[in-house]
């Protein structure tokens, strides 16, 4: 089955089967079946990164690389390039100090098809400074003719319920990929065959089946030109061992043993958890950079900071819902996240945490939504569009007693006296606890 019209047949499985699972308290939790797998006929991305002002910081980083520095890394695939450029350079707050509010706008199953949703996004992150997070799904850089080279945990090896790629696309997501790096932003990884449910998905995987799952998704990036017989394209310019520090896990299933495996795998944090709008803490060593519940503008619910989550609440079980309210469910899904926004730049300064997909579900509708959003947002003053590496690195620069301090303050709570006042305490009050504890297991999907 040609790749587009296997992603439609999965898409129709999963919201069937994800229509049945919502909640009226927080909709329906996590991501499709399917994440964009690339097309035939796909021209690719431009490659033009010279002068892009990337990132979201008090200072920029250090320019690339030059050209005599890169070293290629295995089959070149992959390659040591220097310091990625326009990274942030962050301080820690000062006594009293205000923090930012930070947003993180982050892609599942990153890839370029025909859609090209993910060479505009680039172009949106640079047009608002915007800095972002790829989870690319490893099988989008394999393609179907090597793809028994997949051995995925509890499956028959070749079994992936997204596909795999043709060359065509495999060389148009590189060039994506490469580019989005060489702008400032954060390549994660969706991990793989994208497996949810009961029989085989990633909710009933054990720590060592994380592991092969992750060890198999660098492989995949590290080997791309010569399973897909692409030996004269440029490589990509990082060494994936240490750009790969985060994840998402397919439908936000399986995420305690991934995290174990994520930990003595040198990762730094995870986003496939259900939180409410608060300051973050470390799970195992890693940040628990969770996704957040958000309001439904009309509705009486919050749900998940995701397309997908606004769209079974708007359509279930379907993707292509009534054209005439695919305006109102934009609108709905803008000015939801906005809402969001505005209680954490107001109240707590918590990091707002959105995740989407490359995907023209109910034509387009999400994707224009977070384009407004990102208009809206990322401009304001003291306000930091970053990737969750960076938001990482932001966390880790801070006084461990001014987070929990901060993790004090409930959702859309400001501080009472004001920022000056209450950080320019040494020693924070203990914690009041995690909210969002009545979401239960089946609306995580």
């Amino acid at each position: 089955m040609p790749a587009a019209g296997r992603r439609t047949a999965v898409h129709k499985k999963a919201l069937a089967a994800g229509a049945l699972a919502v909640a009226l308290i927080t909709g329906l939790a996590g991501c499709s079946g399917s994440d964009g797998a690339a097309t035939k006929g796909v021209p690719g991305g431009s490659d033009a990164t010279k002068g892009v002002p990337g990132g979201s910081g008090t200072k920029k980083g250090p320019a690339a690389a030059p050209q005599n520095a890169v070293r290629l890394i295995g089959d070149g695939s992959t390659a040591f390039t220097g310091a990625q450029p326009h990274q942030p350079v962050w301080q820690r707050l000062k006594p009293g100090e205000t923090p930012p509010q930070f947003v993180v706008f982050s892609w599942d199953g990153a890839g370029e098809d025909s859609q090209k949703l993910f060479s505009h996004f680039r172009s949106v992150g640079r047009k608002y400074d915007a800095a972002m997070t790829y989870f690319l799904s490893g099988v989008y850089l394999l393609p179907e003719a090597k793809k028994e080279l997949y051995d995925p945990p509890q499956h028959s090896p070749g079994r992936s319920d997204i596909g795999f790629n043709d060359v065509d696309g495999i060389r148009a997501t590189v060039r994506e990929l490469r580019a989005a790096w060489q702008e400032g932003n954060e390549i994660g990884t969706h991990f793989n065959g994208h497996f949810c449910g009961k029989e085989g998905g990633v909710g009933n995987w054990s720590v060592e089946e994380w592991k092969s799952e992750i060890n198999q998704a660098k492989s995949f990036v590290k080997n791309w030109k010569s399973n897909a017989g692409l030996r004269a394209e440029q490589p990509l310019p990082f060494d994936y061992e240490k750009e790969l520090v985060g994840a998402r896990t397919p439908c936000l299933e399986g995420r305690k043993n991934f995290v174990q495996a994520a930990a003595q795998m040198g990762f730094r944090y995870d986003t496939s958890g259900v939180n409410d709008q608060i300051w973050p803490k470390k799970d195992l060593g890693l940040w628990d950079l969770s996704m957040q519940l958000v309001p439904v503008p009309g509705r009486a619910f919050q749900t998940l900071a995701m397309d997908y989550n606004f769209l079974v609440n708007q359509s279930p079980g379907t993707t292509q819902g009534d054209p005439s309210q695919h305006r109102y469910w934009g609108d709905q899904m803008r000015d939801g996240l906005v809402q969001a926004f505005e209680r954490s730049y107001r109240g707590n300064r918590a990091p707002l945490i959105i995740g989407n997909h490359f995907e023209s579900w109910n034509g387009g509708t999400y994707m224009r939504a977070i384009e407004e959003t990102i208009a809206t947002v990322c401009v304001q003053k003291d306000v930091k569009c970053v990737s969750f590496r960076q938001l990482a690195d932001w966390l880790d620069a801070q006084d461990p007693d001014v987070i929990a301090r901060m993790r004090t303050l409930k959702v859309g709570e400001a501080p009472q006296d004001g920022w000056q006042t209450f950080l320019a305490a040494a020693r924070p009050p203990a914690p009041a606890g995690d909210p969002a504890t009545g979401v239960k297991q089946a609306e995580r999907r």
